[in-house]
């Protein structure tokens, strides 16, 4: 049996060390996965490396296209759970992509993970229109659900389904958190806050950008329409430190 994940190089998967970067757990020594493949095109997604391969004509801002053979690693998945307890860490972040495509690999991955390493932490960032099956729902501690805005270029049809934004809200585990990079968008999140009843505490804007004079700019505004309507606000702490790279 096995999982699709991204690379950093050609053969080489996506499995790094690092500080977490966003959400409740920014600066948290962590250990990501980063899976491949993805069921929405946001125009500016920095991972487009996951999903947009040749031949996938979804939208992207920058219209690059990556080779799948490249981009894209196929392995056992015994194999990606002795690579992940090489590590110490004891938190472990998987992200995409849209991890929970592949629930049912994932779930044996996490359920061999957490049978070797008792205490461990899994958390899983998705954009929330995949609700989790049975098989991993129990073995996730922390939800980062980052629901895509109309200015991500997906149809609302796709992006924003109403029954799992009702579950999410209603999951203690799940923190929402909103790509952000005009104060009009901070509108369709208070919008969505009030229709799906989305606590504040668990509700994080953050501004779009992959590079800090980006970044910078958009938390001058950002950071007053968050203290105005009670969110949290998070920086992507990973970009201050790596630039946009991968495996970091």
């Amino acid at each position: 049996m096995t999982i699709a994940l991204a690379t950093t190089t050609p053969g080489e998967p996506e499995i790094f060390a690092s500080l977490q970067g966003e959400g409740p757990s920014a600066g948290r020594p962590s250990l990501f996965i980063r899976l491949s493949r993805c069921n929405l095109a946001c125009q500016w997604c920095d991972t487009a490396y996951t999903w947009r391969f040749t031949g996938d004509n979804r939208p992207h801002r920058d219209g690059q296209a990556f080779e799948r053979g490249t981009n894209q690693l196929i392995l056992p998945e015994d194999e990606v759970v002795a690579r992940l307890l090489a590590f110490p860490q004891d938190r472990v972040v998987v992200t995409g992509g849209e991890p929970l495509l592949q629930a049912a690999a994932l779930a044996r991955v996490l359920a061999a993970l957490k049978a070797a390493r008792p205490g461990l932490h899994v958390e899983i960032e998705t954009n929330g229109t995949v609700a989790p099956s049975l098989a991993i729902d129990p073995l996730i501690d922390q939800f980062n659900v980052s629901p895509k805005l109309a200015h991500s270029g997906n149809p609302a049809e796709l992006a924003l389904i109403p029954e799992r934004l009702t579950a999410w809200a209603a999951d203690p585990r799940a923190f929402f958190k909103f790509v952000v990079a005009s104060p009009a968008d901070c509108d369709e999140v208070a919008a969505l806050q009030a229709c799906y009843g989305i606590p504040g505490e668990r509700l994080f804007v953050m501004p779009e950008g992959t590079d800090s004079e980006t970044l910078r700019s958009r938390e001058k505004w950002l950071s007053a329409l968050a203290l105005e309507n009670g969110w949290r606000m998070t920086d992507r702490l990973h970009i201050h430190l790596y630039g946009d790279t991968r495996g970091t």
